[in-house]
């Protein structure tokens, strides 16, 4: 069975994205942005999830351990809204205060439909966001793989670690394809 663990950066859905792993099948559980990769990988994890968070990424630098996780793991890491904003400043992006937040249902317009993580998802899709800050420049070594009309890097993969970004929220009920994602990303983790 693939071990995911979920890591908690504070989030109001950090329970529902691990429940969406448990209720395909991922041995998942909860730990705290405080715990170090050495404890993590005790537990022969195939993949992390870096939580949402209520802290604004966008103003401060530090997310627990975090950064231990991006700089050391050798396994595949899907960053999510607060974990996404994280994961593009550890690399050298830019994170700012939106011009304008999203809350709620948007549309989401996918660049690359063949990448793994967006496997059986449309071009374009309804996803659920809730955001003040959003990732204004793109690491270098990422490459863009969605946007919306109101944010511009909505999803971003790194193009040689297994490491994925989104701003958006797979957990939600709301997003129509999030159990799809969710599910690529664990096969992504088993490759």
């Amino acid at each position: 069975m693939v071990r995911i663990y979920v890591i908690d950066n504070g989030g109001q859905w950090t329970h529902r994205e691990w429940r969406t792993l448990r209720d395909i099948d991922v041995d998942t559980k909860i730990v705290p942005n405080t715990s170090s990769l050495n404890e993590i990988v005790k537990d022969n994890i195939d993949g992390l999830v870096l939580s949402g968070g209520a802290p604004r990424i966008g103003l401060s630098s530090k997310l627990g351990n975090c950064a231990e996780y991006l700089e050391k793991a050798d396994f595949p890491i899907l960053g999510i809204c607060a974990g996404h904003q994280f994961m593009a400043r550890f690399f050298g992006g830019e994170v700012k205060i939106s011009k304008i937040p999203e809350f709620g249902k948007i549309e989401l317009t996918l660049f690359n439909e063949d990448d793994p993580l967006f496997e059986g998802v449309p071009r374009e899709s309804i996803v659920w966001e809730s955001h003040n800050d959003e990732v204004s420049v793109l690491p270098k070594e990422f490459e863009l793989l969605a946007e919306s009309e109101s944010c511009k890097i909505q999803a971003m993969r790194h193009k040689e670690k297994p490491f994925y970004g989104l701003q958006f929220h797979p957990e939600v009920e709301h997003t129509e394809y999030g159990e799809q994602i969710f599910k690529n990303f664990v096969n992504i983790c088993i490759i």
